[in-house]
């Protein structure tokens, strides 16, 4: 390997958290949707989809959160109740994102 290639490399490795996004998908409990799928980069979170559920709903809050770090979305999230459920699909994202991010350590 070149010099100014091992440069570079050395650089990624020092300034990059992780190579390529991890695919996750986590089982919900306690709501309409049955799964939630995402992409976790370090701490980033892209890429998110559910199944089943209220579709539309589904669709805005993946893109609001797509770009967004754990702790983001855990801040704007976690807690949210739908009806007498005591979750709701953003609260069960917001679980599924930390439980991603610990397990990717």
């Amino acid at each position: 390997m070149s010099a100014w290639m091992e440069a570079a490399l050395n650089f990624h490795l020092a300034n990059s958290s992780s190579w390529f996004a991890m695919k996750y998908t986590y089982k919900t409990q306690g709501t309409c949707s049955t799964e939630i799928h995402f992409d976790i980069n370090g701490n980033v979170i892209t890429g998110v989809s559910f199944e089943k559920g209220c579709n539309g709903n589904l669709k805005a809050i993946s893109r609001l959160v797509d770009g967004m770090t754990v702790d983001e979305i855990k801040e704007k999230c976690k807690g949210i109740n739908c009806g007498n459920k005591g979750t709701s699909c953003a609260d069960q994202l917001a679980i599924a994102v930390e439980k991603a991010y610990l397990e990717s350590k």
